[in-house]
């Protein structure tokens, strides 16, 4: 029963955990958006952005972050069997991506705060496309833990739709990129 109530709790908060890298990202891509904007219109929105930012990162998404991850790593010490298998070091892989795109977002953050209203250097669709990455990780996530030993077992078919998707998705953000442009 314990095993399955913090089963319950890493899921809720690995959910918040995506809705607040989802949305932090989007943030970084609409402070962008505020390039060609009037200077007045441009400061007023820097700013919010950067407290919006900042707020969401501080009070979402570290505390879910960490609740999360306390709770699978609570999962791990009641169920070391997980260890041993093959499905579980892949989900582990997949999560030191995701602990890379975290040290990202956090650096983005801190950026933000430093730039007091300025330019954001990244480009546009770099950012648009890294809202993307959280997406992904997601999917291989979810994937690798319902599918477990499968996905061993059909890992070429899995990893060629995996590729097929981040293709779709990044031609998808670069269209209406493209067309947001005309």
């Amino acid at each position: 029963m314990l095993y399955t109530i913090i089963k319950a709790l890493h899921i809720i908060f690995m959910v918040s955990y995506f809705a607040g890298i989802f949305y932090l990202v989007r943030i970084f891509v609409y402070y962008k958006d505020t390039d060609e904007f009037a200077e007045e219109k441009k400061k007023i929105l820097r700013e919010q952005y950067t407290f919006m930012a900042r707020r969401l990162w501080n009070i979402i998404t570290v505390p879910a972050g960490v609740i999360m991850t306390l709770c699978g790593i609570t999962m791990i010490f009641l169920n070391l069997g997980l260890m041993k298998t093959p499905w579980f070091h892949l989900k582990l892989t997949f999560l030191i991506g995701l602990a890379i795109y975290h040290y990202w977002c956090w650096k983005k953050v801190l950026k933000l705060k430093e730039l007091n209203g300025n330019t954001l250097e990244t480009a546009n669709i770099k950012l648009r496309q890294a809202n993307e990455i959280a997406t992904f990780i997601l999917f291989l996530v979810v994937f690798t833990v319902i599918l477990k030993s499968q996905v061993i077992e059909y890992w070429w078919q899995l990893i060629t739709g995996f590729f097929v998707l981040v293709f779709l998705i990044m031609m998808t953000v670069k269209l209406v990129n493209k067309k947001k442009k005309k």
